[in-house]
């Protein structure tokens, strides 16, 4: 469906892909709550996902010793499933909150007055509805692990609520996002150890200068608008030095990634995930056209190819232990 959606008539938000299921799938009256969730879009919960997964299996695999069994060195499928139903549930959650906080300015940005709330197809009144049952589910899957885990998620609620206000006060609206997308790195480990240590803090902090990386790429779409309607972002504040950044905040989240690792023991076959990673990332820089919106996209969405490469390396490492002495 090409139709791009407005206050003449429902369709597609500009930045959906054409023919997703969404739209051949939902009746017209749960378009727009699909689109809030970002149902269509879903490179969201997936780059939301990966800190989450990322920490399960360093936990699972982490001081690696021979003899352990292969099933006690992979990730629990349980807290896999959990963080997966939980990132599609908080990611529609933190996304319809932002909708109803940006409605004004995303009425005035090309990419984004296509939504729901500002192209009329929803009102306030039901996106608030829409959010609190999205956070129920979200709240019954936090419910399943312990209690020092719950305490933490529910933690990371302050840091979402205030990102939506961040884009008018700082050029650094996507450190804010970094604290709040990685709060899974802490998470898996909060999961299986029920604390935090550096291993987990680590790679906290290598996954926020991930975050502000890939979003500033994000960002460079929006740019010009932007700088109309008064937002702020790292792709403004970077300008032509955006790829040099990169480079800093790539570099800096594989080290901090590597040091993580060799804290917590995971097995040294985890390493060669994040060569290969480090090998995409400097892709994504060496491609780069700023002033390209449909480019930024791409190399936005390739992230979440970054995430498997980093996850499958962590599973490699776990099984190797298991399975080097049947070899």
């Amino acid at each position: 469906m090409e139709q791009i959606q407005s206050k003449a008539g429902q369709g597609r938000v500009a930045d959906a892909p054409s023919g997703h299921w969404v739209y051949r799938a939902l009746p017209r009256g749960l378009w727009p709550y699909a689109q809030l969730a970002r149902w269509d879009r879903p490179i969201g919960w997936v780059l939301l996902l990966w800190p989450c997964w990322w920490s399960t299996a360093m936990a699972a695999s982490a001081y690696a010793r021979p003899g352990d069994s292969l099933m006690s060195l992979l990730p629990s499928p349980w807290f896999l499933g959990l963080f997966l139903l939980g990132a599609i549930a908080m990611r529609g959650a933190g996304c319809t909150y932002n909708d109803i906080v940006d409605e004004g300015i995303d009425a005035q940005v090309e990419r984004t007055r296509s939504r729901p709330l500002p192209s009329g197809q929803v009102s306030r009144r039901q996106a608030w509805v829409f959010l609190v049952l999205q956070a129920l589910v979200g709240l019954v899957v936090l419910l399943q692990f312990n209690s020092f885990a719950v305490l933490l998620g529910i933690s990371s609620l302050a840091i979402v609520a205030i990102y939506p206000f961040m884009k008018r006060i700082t050029n650094w609206p996507q450190f804010v996002l970094g604290l709040a997308f990685s709060w899974g790195a802490l998470m898996g480990w909060a999961a299986e150890f029920g604390d935090i240590d550096g291993p987990a803090l680590l790679l906290y902090f290598g996954s926020i200068m991930w975050v502000i990386g890939y979003d500033t790429i994000y960002a460079h779409q929006d740019k010009e608008d932007d700088a109309l309607v008064g937002v702020k972002s790292t792709a403004r504040f970077f300008g032509e030095n955006t790829k040099s950044w990169l480079v800093g905040l790539y570099a800096g989240a594989l080290m901090l990634f590597a040091t993580a690792f060799a804290m917590a023991q995971v097995p040294m076959p985890a390493l060669a995930g994040l060569v290969a990673a480090g090998a995409h990332m400097a892709r994504q820089i060496a491609t780069l056209d700023i002033d390209n919106p449909d480019q930024c996209l791409r190399l936005f969405r390739s992230n979440g190819q970054v995430g498997w490469i980093i996850f499958i390396g962590l599973i490699c490492g776990g099984a190797w232990v298991a399975l080097k002495p049947l070899i």
